[in-house]
């Protein structure tokens, strides 16, 4: 038997597309969204980092993370500096850290009621598969 494996995309995308909806309906609770979130986590984690480095690591275009930086410095939650010639550097503010912690909380809690279904041994392997597929595997 073969799976079919547009059924397995889709199976894929179903879980992400669920997982997105509930991130953002209680991301909205601490007064953000998924995309802004998972901006402020990549900020969070290459402190300093380029937009272009950051539209990387966010799936999005650099024009598109350009201006997701600018709304969310105009929130407060991101300060830009100048860097080394015409790079612009991203930090966290105070607000953006207090924003992106309640955000973690929130991620945990929808990731482990989506994931409650399967055995620790089931998630290990279903990353392993998911890093291979998606080519980072080691």
């Amino acid at each position: 038997m073969s799976t079919d494996l547009q059924t397995l995309g889709r199976a894929v995308k179903q879980a992400q597309y669920r997982h997105h909806r509930a991130l953002d309906t209680r991301l909205s609770t601490v007064g953000t969204t998924l995309a802004q979130w998972d901006a402020l986590r990549a900020v969070g984690r290459t402190p300093g980092a380029s937009a272009h480095d950051l539209a990387m690591a966010t799936f999005q275009s650099d024009q598109a993370f350009g201006t997701l930086a600018s709304r969310l410095s105009a929130q407060g939650l991101v300060e830009r500096r100048p860097g080394v010639g015409r790079r612009i550097e991203h930090h966290l503010t105070a607000h953006g850290a207090e924003v992106l912690a309640a955000g973690h909380l929130i991620a945990d809690d929808v990731l482990a009621t989506s994931f409650a279904p399967l055995s620790e041994a089931e998630r290990t392997t279903l990353m392993d598969l998911l890093l291979r597929v998606g080519g980072e595997a080691e």
